[in-house]
């Protein structure tokens, strides 16, 4: 089953936030209104990235690979090359 990388930013902050859903648009929804966690902390949050991939395995794999950089200059660069 399909899944998606996608990457957040804050609009007030400009942090980024790297996730995996099925439905990136309810995600952001959700981002934007729970009232616990870290993106709670940074709202409102727009998403700059959506890529597809055809399993939630290779999604994660993406995501882990990505939150390990924790380089601002390299997670633009990244959605500069995929977007």
């Amino acid at each position: 089953m399909k899944h998606y990388l996608y990457i957040l930013i804050s609009e007030s902050s400009g942090k980024y936030y790297i996730g995996i859903s099925k439905n990136p648009e309810n995600r952001l929804i959700n981002h934007n209104t729970t009232e616990k966690g870290f993106t709670s902390r940074y709202r409102p949050w727009k998403i700059v990235l959506t890529k597809e991939f055809p399993n939630k395995y290779l999604a994660g794999k993406e995501e882990r690979r990505l939150k390990k950089l924790k380089n601002k200059k390299k997670i633009e660069e990244y959605i500069r090359d995929n977007s």
